[in-house]
């Protein structure tokens, strides 16, 4: 058994879909295990960019199991968007399996996460408006929808019609918008039924049979660690658990399957929305790393915030998730910068904080405490071995190394398949 959990070490954005594709062609199966189409992965196969929202990058190997698990909430007019978009590329998505037990994102859900935004104004969290968090409500109050409902007519009908009774009264009453009209809400997602039907499975089932087999899995999460609705910056998190013991709540699996935590670093930090983020650079430097980088959402388009790499940040992600190993992405982004910032605690009230605090309030006040190192000129695009590497860059990897006692075992020069220096396997 070789059970592999990928998980983002950051506030999302860290370059996880090319990892995971990466990873995916060793493995036998690849499981999205929470969020929703709110995240999206960029995988670059031959010059050729894919955008991904809710199928997990292992797609692109027609050999692979994919699966959406119960811990997602699926847009299904998105995830049927993404069918049509990978096979018009010649992708084929028969091996893509969906949990019954996972929630749908229902057309309340969607209007009410923008009302309700617009509501907060400068308290705003800063969400992609793409009714993620109202259908996580749903699924804790225990009125949400599941993907399983839309196969029982009846079923789905009495549990839409409730729903929208009460869902009708906040767009009216509270919000002072029309009402959503039932017969068409109805019709729309049976007729999304149709399409997604054969793709339902128990797939907490499927992978556990996996892992009994002694097949090889990567759990994919989406966001990052900073996002995570018990352990992010809260209130400015996602509404699940991006965090690598979401991955047994959201695939179904015991915690002693699982053997390694893979992190995924850039090798800057960004985070997109509000709240505090101490190494943030809003100069020129925060423009040409954002440039340099593609630093725009793959599901929103919006910018990036980027700020020099934190290592408090690191450390806090090691300690929550576990992490055995980390995968560095983007080294090349950094190239031609000189000095280069690595930030290794927090200066607060006088005080010098090196553990990632708590009280998001604290970290408002925070100022970043750099080491600084020299940058590098030559171009890495072609690099294959870490000896390879300019020597300034092999420093910065070992420093990196050295302040959060894990091992780099995978860095990433370049968004293409081929630009990835391995120096540890994973699988």
């Amino acid at each position: 058994m070789s059970a592999v959990v990928l998980i983002g070490a950051q506030w999302g954005d860290e370059g996880k879909g090319k990892i995971t594709d990466y990873l995916a062609e060793k493995a036998d199966m690849v499981v999205r295990f929470q969020g929703g189409n709110n995240a999206g992965h960029t995988v670059v196969i031959d010059n050729q960019t894919f955008k991904l929202h809710l199928i997990p990058s292992g797609i692109f190997y027609a050999d692979k199991i994919c699966v959406i698990g119960n811990g997602l909430v699926i847009d299904p007019k998105v995830l049927l968007t993404e069918f049509d978009y990978l096979q018009s590329k010649g992708i084929d998505t028969g091996n893509l399996r969906i949990s019954g037990n996972a929630h749908v994102i229902m057309p309340y859900h969607k209007l009410l996460d923008v009302l309700e935004e617009e509501f907060k104004g400068e308290q705003r969290i800063g969400t992609t408006k793409r009714g993620i968090g109202p259908a996580y409500k749903d699924k804790a109050s225990r009125t949400g929808i599941r993907i399983s409902d839309l196969l029982d007519k009846n079923k789905f009908a009495q549990k839409l019609a409730y729903n929208l009774k009460e869902k009708n009264l906040f767009l009216t009453k509270i919000y002072g918008h029309q009402e959503l009209n039932y017969d068409e809400i109805l019709q729309e997602y049976l007729q999304y039924a149709e399409r997604i039907k054969p793709y339902i499975a128990d797939t907490s089932l499927i992978v556990n049979k996996y892992l009994d087999e002694d097949k090889k899995v990567l759990f994919e999460g989406a966001q990052g660690t900073l996002l995570d609705l018990d352990h992010g910056t809260y209130p400015y998190v996602t509404s699940s658990n991006p965090i690598a013991g979401g991955a047994c709540i959201g695939a179904g699996v015991g915690p002693t399957r699982i053997n390694k935590v893979l992190g995924v670093v850039k090798s800057y930090t960004t985070r997109v929305g509000e709240g505090p983020f101490p190494t943030e650079l809003t100069g020129s430097m925060g423009d040409l790393i954002r440039d340099r980088g593609g630093e725009f959402g793959t599901t929103t388009g919006r910018p990036h915030r980027c700020g020099w790499l934190d290592t408090v940040i690191l450390k806090f992600a090691i300690r929550v998730n576990g992490i055995s190993d980390i995968a560095f992405t983007k080294l090349d982004v950094l190239t031609g910068i000189s000095p280069l910032k690595i930030c290794t605690g927090y200066r607060y009230r006088g005080a010098t904080l090196t553990e990632f605090p708590m009280d998001l309030t604290v970290l408002a006040e925070c100022e970043a405490v750099y080491e600084e190192m020299p940058g590098w000129q030559e171009d890495l695009a072609g690099i294959t071995t870490f000896n390879e590497l300019p020597a300034a860059a092999r420093d910065y990897i070992n420093r990196v190394e050295e302040l959060s006692n894990v091992p780099v075992s995978i860095l990433a020069v370049g968004p293409g398949r081929t630009q990835t220096i391995i120096r540890q396997t994973i699988f």
